[in-house]
């Protein structure tokens, strides 16, 4: 806004209005000034209006025509044009109104002074705190008003805005308590650099979140007797919300902010006007986003109130001082420190003041009458009564007053979190958590507390009618299926309440100073919502405890005795359920995270009948899943066995047989560490082949693999890279998981165990990179032997009455070469050995390399050039049988009824 369109103060503006008086006729018309003869829009949007339209360079030709009302539109509200037809009886818009009286469909406005825009239409504000700054006030004054608003001088029901340059003043006070917007300076600024915008109004709640005052603006503030760390933490956040922080002697210091749990007595001030207040006036006014009351939080009053005796007594002199009488909520009247107390935690079986919630008053937290340590604030007393009491009323003493501390602590949470965060849903400006963040939060907490609310009762009545073969067990008994139901939820999902809890305390500043103001309560005990909401987790193993420690005291022949056992059965049965639910929802959960982190992975893995057990990483070493050496993920759940492969940063995109190229593997990848390979039934894997460690061989295993639908085995053999997977247990795991799967009481039959030197292969093919033809050769000698009883028999038949040796297993480790190699062998290279290894070629011009290979023929072919015994299946001692490529035997040797077993 340039200087010279500032005229006068808000008087001079309403006096300039009233010195010419004109009678103005009912009939009105638009004059287009200057730029805006030349803009279509501005000529479309005054035609709307159904008046005359003129056009005018300066329009100051129809000034003294009063026998119309003429509204002048103009694109600046500046110069000698501006200021002379301010003068006139006439109307002045600018160009922004006027498009947006036409967008809405309204007529002509009948208010006096120009108004450029309507940004600011309804609106009614009053300034506080620019008593110094007259300058200032009238340009933000004549602001208001070009842009439509109006302006009051003393807060009324009218006035919609306060636009404040300081967070103090009676103002400020009215705005707080009715929930006026409290606005800075900014505000009102933002939208006259918007003027030209004709979607820019006042009333845009962005707009209004943005340019809120800070409640601690204009605020120089001390902190005094905080730790360390938290007096950092402080003033970071006393930053961040406007104001400044300082030291006790600073002369302009306006607040000081003291720790009422450390601090007794007044300090000692330079600034005579500084309020001293307690931690529950800053975290309040961040909460609240504006700053609160300085008089309900008073260091002053509350010394007065709370720490002084004499005070205390003579404010009390007439009352009758009860057997029921609540303590003082502070820790000067405990007697230790407030640390060692804490320590203890409430559920502490020492003492009825094993926790500082036990010297608060809740509303469900009356001393019980009839019982000896309602009498007793004294703590001497109270230990000489006890000492009368048997052992075991003791102990039933000491639980009742930890239950009771237990529902008074749910209680604080219940009434002090809970309810307020709720209350708070759904409106706006004030809503801390929205409903889904609660319901993580507190979700699984109320049944927690009903259940306990009704202990507390009951054990209350057995207190009060005391004998010693009162039934404590059978209370408990009684409770058992409240607490089975109430406790796994809350439990299983406490992590989700405690993550769902720091993720709102560190991205929401008002949450996060709704928690350090409950904190500062006397009820919360100086502890945290995170550290109140564990102590449900705690309670069960305290229970067991106490009733263990009852037990002991109770003689066999008292009624109670088998009533305990069965009660102690019973909550050692409930928290059984709880872990084994735990571990349950904790591995049906992780599905969730294993299926986002994996890419393309099969929807169908996430299941509701399905656990997550393990996790393996892997190298393969075979062909037939994703390339041999490389690095996999076999992830092992109830009823099947997803394999993956482990992406680097390169993505191993040039391995992979599923990827055109490395741009397409990028493509796919999306940031997920895990590509899916193959999702592998239990029910599918017929034998775990565990290969014992020994030089050149460690963490070697195989699967062999077989589906519903398929004839032919597959041989899938893997190292274990994972230094922390110990081989054996892993395997035993997998053979449990999969006896499970196929129903098979006995799941060792599934694990099938070799030595390395049943291979007859040296280390040496493990260090040259032949390791694949070590592996096939274990797999024909395990087929022959395990998977078809028929070739094993005919094996044995040929050595003992033939004396002719079946020759697989030798013949194949001779014969694979280096077509087992973890060099890999282009797709052309193997099109060309398929017509090497022709049935109509003949082997005996080959070089002696080829011939080798030659002879590594099909398993459903022979060569018909070496057919010359007619056709004879009766093998002669000087023929060669050969093994076929398949890692199947001949289909001459293997039987349907083996195949049928298998």
């Amino acid at each position: 806004m340039e200087e010279p369109s500032i005229h006068g103060s808000i008087g001079d503006i309403n006096s300039a209005e009233t010195t010419r008086n004109y009678i103005i006729p009912r009939k009105k018309r638009i004059c287009l000034v200057g730029a805006t003869c030349n803009d279509p829009a501005l000529n479309a949007a005054a035609q709307q209006f159904k008046v005359s339209v003129l056009k005018s360079e300066t329009g100051t030709e129809y000034v003294e025509d009063t026998t119309y009302y003429t509204y002048f539109v103009l694109k600046q509200f500046e110069g000698s044009e501006y200021y002379t037809l301010c003068k006139t009886p006439h109307r002045i818009l600018g160009s922004t109104a006027l498009l947006q009286l036409a967008e809405k469909k309204e007529s002509l406005p009948s208010i006096k002074r120009p108004m450029f825009t309507q940004a600011m239409i309804g609106t009614v504000v009053v300034f506080s705190g620019f008593r110094a700054r007259e300058d200032e006030l009238r340009k933000l004054a004549n602001m208001v008003l070009i842009m439509g608003g109006s302006i009051r001088k003393e807060m009324g029901i009218k006035v919609t805005h306060l636009i404040a340059n300081h967070c103090s003043g009676d103002k400020y006070r009215y705005a707080d308590t009715f929930g006026l917007p409290i606005m800075s300076v900014e505000w009102v600024i933002a939208l006259w650099n918007a003027k030209d915008d004709v979607s820019s109004y006042a009333d845009n709640e962005e707009l209004i979140a943005t340019y809120k005052l800070k409640p601690f603006y204009g605020a120089k503030v001390c902190f005094s007797g905080f730790p360390e760390e938290e007096k950092k933490h402080m003033c970071e956040v006393l930053e961040q919300q406007g104001g400044e922080s300082t030291e006790i002697n600073d002369p302009n210091c306006t607040h000081v902010v003291v720790d009422e749990s450390n601090v007794n007595v007044l300090p000692n001030l330079v600034s005579v006007s500084a309020f001293i207040v307690k931690t529950g006036w800053f975290w309040t006014s961040v909460q609240n986003e504006a700053a609160a009351d300085e008089k309900e939080y008073l260091f002053e009053h509350y010394l007065e109130t709370v720490l002084s005796p004499t005070a205390s007594s003579r404010r009390n002199s007439q009352q009758v001082v009860a057997s029921n009488v609540t303590l003082p909520k502070h820790p000067y009247w405990l007697g230790v420190p407030l640390s060692k107390i804490l320590q203890n935690g409430a559920d502490s079986p020492a003492s009825v003041s094993g926790s500082f919630l036990d010297c608060t008053a809740s509303p469900d937290k009356q001393l019980l009458d009839g019982i000896p340590e309602v009498e007793a604030v004294d703590t001497e007393n109270l230990q000489k009564v006890r000492e009368n009491l048997s052992k075991r009323h003791q102990v039933f003493l000491e639980l009742v007053e930890t239950e009771a501390n237990y529902v008074g602590i749910l209680n604080t949470i219940m009434m002090l979190f809970k309810l307020p965060l709720e209350n708070l849903v759904g409106k706006s400006g004030k809503e801390l958590l929205n409903s889904t963040e609660v319901k993580i939060i507190f979700g699984n907490f109320p049944p927690i507390y009903d259940v306990h609310k009704q202990l507390l009762e009951a054990l209350r009545c057995s207190a009060a009618n005391w004998t010693e073969d009162i039934s404590i067990g059978k209370i408990f008994l009684k409770y058992e299926p409240d607490l089975v139901k109430a406790y796994p939820p809350y439990v299983n999902f406490f992590e989700n309440t405690k993550q769902m809890l720091e993720e709102c305390d560190q991205n929401k500043p008002r949450f996060h100073a709704f928690l350090k103001n409950c904190q500062t309560i006397p009820e919360c005990g100086r502890q945290s919502l995170k550290e109140l909401l564990i102590k449900p987790i705690q309670r069960l193993p305290s229970i067991n405890l106490l009733l263990s420690d009852i037990l002991k005291r109770t003689d066999k022949s008292n009624p109670d005795y088998s009533a305990l056992e069965a009660s102690i059965s019973c909550i050692k049965k409930v928290m059984t359920y709880i872990n084994e639910d735990k571990r349950k929802t904790e591995r049906q959960l992780a599905i969730f995270d294993i299926f986002n982190e994996i890419d393309n992975c099969p929807p169908h893995l996430v299941s509701s009948h399905r656990s997550f057990i393990s996790k393996c990483d892997v190298m393969e070493v075979t062909e037939g899943l994703s390339g041999r050496g490389d690095h996999l993920v076999l992830f092992l759940f109830t009823d099947t066995l997803e394999i993956c492969k482990k992406r680097s940063k390169a993505f191993n995109s040039l391995k992979s047989p599923n990827t055109i190229n490395g741009l397409q593997s990028s493509k796919l990848n999306q940031g997920k560490p895990y590509k899916h390979i193959k999702m592998l039934s239990l029910s599918a894997i017929r034998k775990v082949v565990d290969i014992r460690e020994s030089e050149g061989y460690h963490k070697l295993f195989a699967l062999v693999v077989r589906g519903t639908q398929e004839l032919k085995e597959k041989f899938f053999s893997f190292i274990i890279t994972d230094e922390e997977i110990n081989k054996t247990s892993y395997l035993q795991t997998l053979c449990r998981q999969m006896a499970l799967a196929v129903r098979v009481a006995d799941a060792d039959t599934l694990l099938i165990r070799y030595d390395s030197h049943q291979l007859e292969v040296g280390t040496g093919d493990v260090a040259s990179g032949t390791l694949k033809k070590t592996i096939k050769s274990l797999f024909h000698n395990f087929y022959l032997e395990y998977m078809d009883p028929y070739v094993f028999l005919l094996n044995s038949m040929c050595e003992t009455t033939l004396h002719v040796p079946l020759p697989f297993a030798s013949r194949t480790r001779a014969r694979v070469g280096r077509a087992f190699s973890f060099n890999k062998t282009p797709s052309k290279l193997n099109r060309a050995m398929s017509t090497i290894m022709s049935p109509f070629g003949s082997t005996q011009s080959l070089p002696p390399t080829n011939q080798q290979i030659a002879q590594m023929r099909l398993g459903s072919c022979n060569n018909i050039n070496e057919l010359d015994n007619g056709g004879s299946s009766s093998p002669n001692k000087d023929d060669v049988l050969v093994a076929p490529m398949s890692d199947q035997p001949t289909r001459k040797a293997l039987s349907m009824a083996s195949l049928r077993r298998l």
